[in-house]
């Protein structure tokens, strides 16, 4: 079982209180606008770090994050990245390789809005954690925790951080 611990647009800030609620998870992934290489690095010297880079992310976060991030993770085939879309509105860039080669897990970031949505069509959980941060037009900060165990993705929690 591998706990994540799942966040985006941080846009430069963090909260302290993700290191309380992501303590006991064994990774961190960030679906993109981390803001600052400060930021991602803190992240990394904190938890193992996968993540994207983001629209708004500079050539130092560019330099060491992909755009896209496909990977296992136990049995489970991931794709992350920042600007996606959802179901039945994937972003042009990748909406041909999600119907032709369809993940089991697809996260994005960049639209501020927490969504948790499965594609029946390609039989695929979509996940949004919204934003971490305070620049946007979110009301309420939010972040993910959840695990994956061989192919299933389960105790799937939001985190409200206050504003």
């Amino acid at each position: 079982m591998t706990r994540i611990g799942l966040i985006s647009d941080t846009h430069g800030y963090l909260d302290d209180a993700v290191f309380k609620h992501f303590d006991k998870v064994d990774e961190i992934w960030h679906a993109g606008d981390f803001g600052t290489i400060e930021l991602a690095d803190a992240l990394a010297a904190f938890k193992p770090l996968r993540g994207v880079y983001g629209n708004i992310d500079d050539k130092d976060i560019r330099l060491q994050y992909p755009e896209d991030a496909r990977f296992y993770c136990e049995n489970v085939d991931v794709w992350m990245t920042h600007i996606g879309g959802y179901p039945d509105k994937y972003s042009p860039r990748v909406k041909g390789t999600i119907y032709t080669k369809p993940p089991g897990l697809f996260i994005s970031g960049h639209s501020h809005i927490l969504k948790v949505v499965y594609d029946k069509k390609i039989n695929c959980l979509h996940l949004n954690p919204g934003a971490a941060g305070k620049q946007g037009w979110h009301r309420m900060p939010t972040l993910m925790r959840f695990c994956i165990s061989e192919e299933k993705i389960h105790t799937l929690e939001v985190i409200e951080l206050v504003k």
